[in-house]
């Protein structure tokens, strides 16, 4: 058997390395047109950031490793031009060469990747503008720093890798501003936890601006020009708008693309071909709560689907589950991570969501280095389950989002976080984890009466609820809720008397536990609509200056 792989990153090499632990006797073969193999796409903007990281790290493994290790023929600088699926024959050119040969297949395994998407900017072929998206991208952008030494620094697009590369050319000592067409930084986060994003960046002294694009690039000038008539100095220019998966082969084939534009694939990585498969980046994926197709170009996702594949040509029983959309951030002292719907996506799937904002310390708060976390969690209040998180902290959120992606991939109810046995001590968590308190604030709301409202909610709805602030006479007096009343906790209960026990009432204090102290008195004093407002007053601060 022969099995040919056009794609040597993360999920090519997956496949092979897979299917040879699996059968001895195929023939392997990949071809790839770039020239490194199996490194990763996320350390490169570190490896043009810190010095102390080599080439040589971010991809450990050459053809040769390969050869010796699986025999495994690896061809670089070899790109795949067509695709005949009738004869099971590929043509391909060697880049160095300029040879045009033929080859011919039992089992195709398509792992072409993604490219990056070209914003239509005037200017954008100039010498100073990079995309990063390979090593040898990365390459050019390390050598332009050290040669030409620039001062100032302008980030199109502030997806994961964007903001990566704006925070790694600032601790270079360049000014940077980042430039987003979209109305937020991390478009794939809630408003509320986005500029959270921003604020970190702009403390850091890289300027945003959000809902303007990019027009013009002056080489000349080395200045740039937004839509909105702002010029700004760009000694050097970083494209990171996104990609888009690499499928003109596939199509071109007659091969069967998704929704998304990725190439549609069974559980098996099968394409609508028989015999040719699709893993990594130019693959369409599924989310893993409901099916719905989507497209989640991660490193993480493509080594799984490429060993499944790999698996599955040599008679195998893997099979692809779907992803939840993992990902992880880490923007200066801020780690940003989500997972699943967030509250945005959830309600425009047509889910009926409940929604929480859950403010705690990451670990026991007399330690140094302890910090606050903001989890906002959204369930689906039919089912009672996780469907979406995103966490956002300088410490711990990490193994706090793990812990969500596993409740959520085994189908965990809210009720059952607070049930986890997980690891304390001091260092490292508080008694009672924000994992715990997530999942009591959302069983409190969805089985036992306590209900949650949102400072959306009740921006958008102010004249139906009276609000009762609860926190120190002190604390009202520094800032509050426009109309709000303060009764400090202490009083509420003699106080109580004052309102109708029909009328809606928000109570809060500053980030939700004593508001629910409140919430449990009055509801046990017999008031019937008594909502605790989520985060508190300082969350309602947030979402207030959004």
């Amino acid at each position: 058997m022969r099995i040919i792989i056009i794609g040597s990153v993360a999920a090519g090499t997956s496949v092979a390395a897979k299917a040879r632990r699996n059968n001895l006797d195929a023939e392997l073969v990949i071809y790839e047109k770039d020239q490194d193999i199996s490194y990763s796409v996320c350390g490169l903007p570190y490896y043009i950031g810190e010095d102390y990281i080599e080439r040589g790290q971010l991809s450990p493994r050459d053809p040769l490793w390969f050869k010796k290790r699986f025999a495994i023929d690896i061809f670089t600088g070899h790109e795949v031009l067509s695709l005949d699926v009738q004869d099971q024959t590929l043509q391909i050119k060697n880049l160095q060469t300029g040879t045009v040969f033929s080859d011919q297949y039992d089992v195709l395994v398509l792992a072409t990747g993604a490219n990056v998407v070209s914003p239509p900017i005037e200017g954008k072929d100039a010498d100073h503008v990079f995309y990063l998206r390979n090593i040898v991208s990365a390459d050019k952008i390390k050598t332009y720093i050290q040669d030409k030494e620039p001062k100032t620094a302008v980030v199109v697009g502030s997806g994961f890798i964007g903001l990566e590369i704006a925070e790694n050319l600032s601790r270079k000592g360049m000014n940077v501003t980042v430039v987003e067409a979209l109305p937020k930084v991390m478009p794939s986060y809630d408003d509320e936890m986005s500029i959270r994003i921003k604020q970190e960046l702009q403390e850091h002294q890289v300027q945003v601006f959000t809902e303007e694009r990019v027009q013009v690039i002056d080489a000349l000038t080395k200045t740039v020009r937004t839509d909105r008539g702002r010029v700004l100095p760009a000694d050097l220019v970083i494209l990171s708008v996104g990609v888009k998966p690499a499928v003109e082969l596939a199509q071109k084939a007659g091969i069967k693309l998704g929704v998304t534009g990725a190439i549609a694939v069974d559980a098996r990585m099968e394409t609508s071909i028989s015999g040719i498969y699709a893993v990594g980046d130019c693959a369409e994926s599924y989310l893993l709560i409901d099916g719905r197709p989507c497209y989640r170009p991660m490193g993480s996702t493509a080594n799984k689907m490429g060993r499944i594949a790999g698996d599955v040509i040599t008679s195998g029983d893997l099979t692809f589950r779907g992803v939840l959309g993992t990902g992880i951030v880490q923007v200066f002292n801020l780690s940003c991570g989500q997972t699943g719907y967030t509250e945005t996506a959830a309600k425009k799937a047509g889910y009926d969501v409940e929604v929480i904002h859950n403010i705690k310390p990451n670990q026991t708060e007399y330690f140094a280095g302890s910090s606050e976390l903001i989890i906002k969690a959204v369930a689906n209040r039919k089912t009672q389950k996780l469907l979406g998180v995103q966490i956002i902290g300088k410490q711990g959120v990490d193994k706090r989002l793990d812990v969500f992606v596993t409740a959520i991939t085994f189908g965990a109810k809210v009720g059952d976080l607070a049930h986890l046995d997980l690891a304390y001590a001091p260092p490292f968590a508080t008694t009672k984890d924000p994992v715990l308190y997530t999942g009591m604030i959302l069983d409190n709301a969805l089985q036992r009466g306590r209900k949650i409202i949102t400072s959306k909610t009740l921006m958008n709805d102010r004249e139906s609820y009276t609000v009762i602030d609860v926190r120190s006479n002190k604390d009202f007096a520094k800032g509050h809720i426009d109309g709000a009343i303060n009764i400090p906790l202490a009083d509420i209960q003699n106080q109580a008397g004052q309102f109708d026990k029909e009328q809606a009432i928000v109570v809060h204090c500053n980030k939700g536990v004593t508001g629910n102290a409140a919430q449990n008195v009055l509801i046990n004093l017999g008031f019937s609509k008594v909502y605790n407002l989520s985060g508190g007053y300082k969350e309602y601060k947030i979402e207030r200056d959004l």
